[in-house]
């Protein structure tokens, strides 16, 4: 019993992340995964700023760097900040047991969080965050009502304040509210390409499964016309 119990709190940051976010307005991301310099700044910026708490744990830097155009020196000595190697998982800098002491649950990992959220979800979140003092890190989100994680872009964004018609309106950010917008959409691409790497690959290859399919339909269309002309 008591491991159902630890194996279920576990659980926990993983659901956490996972829910809320009914019925709001999600802002389209329109992520293009063959934007690879998109990708490249959505690494940095995911590193920079996201990998201190958050893993994802099922990607290798190896893999990300090649499918990237990243050249293996440059992942080693711009992305790796925990001292691994390029082949091993990229895991995050925080002990497990200290986040869970500070944050009251250990971060999430995120490889899969644009698959399970969808696109929009992550994006719509990264620019969800406004300022609300009553809360332990003194910022909500309109996506993730009573959001249990500090915002971490707000160097770049500014502190945002909830106006009266819902919208948000940020000041005091390194970047404006386009180019936020922009590293917002580019941290969502390298989420989407994470939670499935292979995704082009497989929709180049579902066309030439299409198109072989098209043509063994006619090849066996003729066999059979040919194979009854004499039967009937």
């Amino acid at each position: 019993m008591k491991k159902l119990l630890i194996a279920l709190v576990a659980l926990v940051p993983t659901l956490g992340f996972a829910a809320g976010g009914h019925n709001v307005h999600l802002e389209k991301a329109n992520i293009d995964l063959n934007d690879k310099e998109s990708l490249v700044r959505g690494l940095d910026l995911f590193q920079h700023y996201c990998s201190g708490c958050h893993s994802t744990q099922y990607q290798r830097y190896e893999r990300v760097a090649n499918d990237l155009g990243v050249s293996i020196d440059e992942m080693r000595t711009k992305f790796v900040f925990t001292g691994a190697k390029v082949g091993e998982l990229m895991e995050n800098a925080i002990p497990e047991k200290d986040a869970a002491k500070w944050f009251g649950a250990a971060p999430p990992d995120l490889t899969l969080a644009a698959r399970v959220r969808g696109e929009d979800w992550v994006y719509s979140y990264l620019k969800g965050f406004y300022k609300d003092p009553s809360r332990p890190f003194g910022v909500n989100n309109t996506v993730f009502p009573s959001v249990g994680m500090p915002h971490v872009l707000e160097g770049l964004q500014g502190i945002a304040v909830k106006q009266a018609d819902g919208s948000l309106v940020a000041t005091g950010g390194k970047l404006s509210a386009e180019e936020y917008d922009q590293a917002a959409r580019d941290i969502t691409g390298f989420l989407v390409y994470s939670a499935e790497p292979i995704k082009l690959e497989r929709q180049a290859l579902g066309i030439w499964v299409l198109g072989f399919l098209f043509i063994f339909f006619v090849v066996a269309y003729f066999l059979k016309k040919e194979y009854w002309k004499d039967v009937h």
